[in-house]
């Protein structure tokens, strides 16, 4: 990152790192493109898509969770109403 924001030169950053500069800008492009294909939406991760499917799953389980929660408190609601004030 140092080389991006240009902090930093080059040949210092890779003398620092113990890398040829040839390997640093080869780096750079591969990062760069990898940045444009993923904004771009070109490149999805699997992880992350395996991962969005199983909290797609949890959302679905807890949404239902909620429902079902809404639907006993509305029952005990009414029938401690109709309890109270007969």
């Amino acid at each position: 990152m140092e080389g991006l924001r240009a902090e930093t030169s080059v040949a210092e950053l890779c003398r620092k790192h113990s890398i040829a500069q040839s390997q640093f800008y080869s780096w750079n492009e591969e990062f760069m493109e990898a940045g444009k294909k993923r904004l771009n939406g070109g490149v999805t991760r699997e992880a992350a898509s395996d991962q969005a499917a199983e909290l797609k799953k949890e959302n679905v389980r807890l949404k239902e969770m909620v429902a079902d929660l809404v639907l006993r408190y509305d029952i005990v609601k009414k029938v401690w109403t109709c309890w109270i004030n007969p």
